[in-house]
Parts: structure tokens; sequence; C-alpha cells
């Protein structure tokens, strides 16, 4: 990828937990300005841990990046807290949704403006998430607990919306929900990317769905990442096929499990 118009640099981090555990290996990616960037494999590859370093949410889980570099648009953050970070427009949306059981939607979607002090532009962001999100609108004073999973994912996004965010990073926005939710949730994103100018990372275990609707794509294994790309040449590739479309007929589990396949020399270090 080019390091044109760069606007997240994720170089060689390791991630320690509880001052033992090596969760992350030398992770390397990058996310252009504007661009939809797919961060894939299965549970506990990883990926969860990356965008958490990130957005500097490890503190809580006694993680730690040890070694590397994150830069926002060429500003080193690994020591800036999340409230440092969604000032400077970078938020994100944890797996599981997160939603307050016992708010309304709208009272849920109102926490995310709590750095702004502007009430019309507060009004203005949440009209903004009702145009993108119609149901949430139908819904805006039902309690988020009695709503479904795919409201509440368009919640969570809406929720991140309102800090009005430049960079947005999504963990596993499919899990749980209807494949047709799923293509809706996606269908969103891509339209908050072409017209609200978001850039995205994603993190998803599902890979054709994320593949796609992303530019390019990294493939996680034990904390390295083993494959990136161009979407549509992972799409078509034999091994991505095989291992993470269920196109294929073998049994293999891994990309280790290909002799012919060779690590770039980066992630070797």
């Amino acid at each position: 990828m080019s390091d044109k118009n760069i606007v997240l640099n994720v170089s060689g981090i390791e991630v320690i937990y509880n001052h033992v555990i090596l969760v992350l290996k030398g992770v390397s990616l990058q996310v252009p300005e504007q661009g939809i960037v797919s961060l894939l494999g299965g549970n506990g590859a990883g990926k969860t841990t990356t965008l958490r370093a990130i957005s500097n949410l490890l503190k809580g889980e006694r993680g730690d990046v040890t070694k590397g570099s994150i830069e926002l648009r060429g500003e080193r953050i690994e020591n800036l807290t999340p409230a440092d970070l969604v000032n400077r427009g970078v938020v994100q949306v944890m797996e599981g949704r997160h939603c307050f059981a016992h708010l309304s939607i709208e009272e849920n979607l109102l926490t995310g403006s709590y750095t702004r002090t502007d009430k019309g532009e507060i009004a203005a962001n949440l009209d903004k998430v009702y145009t993108y999100f119609p149901r949430l609108k139908t819904r805006r004073t039902s309690q988020a607990a009695y709503t479904s999973g795919g409201e509440q994912q368009m919640c969570a996004i809406g929720r991140a919306l309102m800090t009005n965010p430049s960079v947005m990073l999504l963990d596993e926005p499919s899990m749980g929900l209807a494949p047709q939710i799923v293509e809706e949730v996606f269908n969103i994103v891509k339209d908050l990317n072409d017209k609200e100018k978001v850039t995205f990372l994603i993190a998803e275990q599902n890979t054709n769905m994320a593949l796609k609707y992303s530019d390019y794509g990294y493939i996680m294994e034990s904390g390295r990442i083993v494959m990136d790309g161009d979407a549509a040449d992972l799409r078509s590739n034999e091994d991505v096929k095989e291992f993470y479309l269920g196109m294929g007929g073998g049994e293999r589990k891994s990309f280790k499990d290909v002799k012919s396949y060779k690590r770039r020399k980066r992630w070797l270090a």
C-alpha cells in the first residue's frame, strides 16, 4: 500500500497482557484516508487487541504496547487517552454493541455527544444519524434492551457517529446478526465512507462480507499479519477462498499448512 495519505500507521507493535502474555507479535498495517480496510481472522487472532491498541483501551485490561509505534496522520498516539483520541476524530465501536440497556435509543445516541457543547451541532448530528439509520428514528423512544440485535448495532454505530469521527474502528459489526441485517449495516458503512468521508478499520470474521465492502484487507493468525492485499485480490486468492470463504474441500485450518506460502520478511522481524 502506498504511503500517500495514510491516516493510521501501525508499525511493528507488540502487545503484552499482565506483563507476561504476548498477544500481538509485530503487527503492522496502514489505513489510507477515506478508505475501508478490513482486519480478518478467527477468534483469538488478535483483531480486537489491535483495535484496542489503536484506541488505547488496553489499560483497562492490563495490556500494554511494548514495542512499535502507532501514528495518526504522522503523530504518535500510543500515550494519548481514549478521550484525547475521540477529540482527534478516532472512535471505536466495540464488539457486542454495549448499548445502555435501560436508556432509550435516542438517549443512547446522545451519550455519544458528551464531548460536544453546541446544541445546534448535536441536533444536526442526531438528524444525520436518523438519516442514515431511519429504523432508529422509528424506535427512538424504545428502551435499548427491547430492540433487536441489528437495531442495537445501528445504535452503537450511530452513537459513534455523534462524535463527528474521521476514523471509525468497528469490532465484529456482523456478530450475531441475520445475513440481511449484516448487508444493511455494511451498506450504511459504505454510505458513511462515500458521503461523510469517514475512514474505517473493520475487524471481522465474516471475511466474504468484509472484503466485498473493503478496499484492502489484512489477515491475522496468532497475533501476526500473515497476508494482506487489495480486497479483490484476496477474494480471488485460492487459499483465502479455502480457509476463510468456505469454498475449499480440504481440511487445512491455517496458512501455516500451506507449504508454498511464505510470510513477508517484515513479519519475521
